[in-house]
């Protein structure tokens, strides 16, 4: 396996390091998935229709326009966790 350095703003490497732990494995690995994912899809010759949760990850879901993003994600806080608001 040969390394490879690249370079982001600390923001992205910290988040990108939460992700991979959170997820147990590594920034290497999980970017070697994503790069063979996003590949795997052109070599098709077509995109892929993405599931629900992917394109609400991307920004791509469509989310109700009478809430704010910050009372969407204390509602999905609070689902995960058993709170009730």
């Amino acid at each position: 396996m040969k390394k490879l350095t690249l370079s982001a703003e600390e923001d992205v490497i910290k988040e990108a390091k939460r992700l991979a732990a959170e997820n147990h494995t590594s920034v290497s690995a999980m970017f070697a998935r994503w790069v063979r994912a996003v590949s795997g899809r052109r070599k098709q010759g077509r995109r892929e229709r993405l599931g629900p949760l992917t394109r609400k990850a991307l920004g791509l879901g469509k989310l109700p326009s009478d809430e704010s993003d910050r009372e969407l994600l204390e509602e999905a806080l609070a689902d995960k966790y058993g709170v009730d608001l």
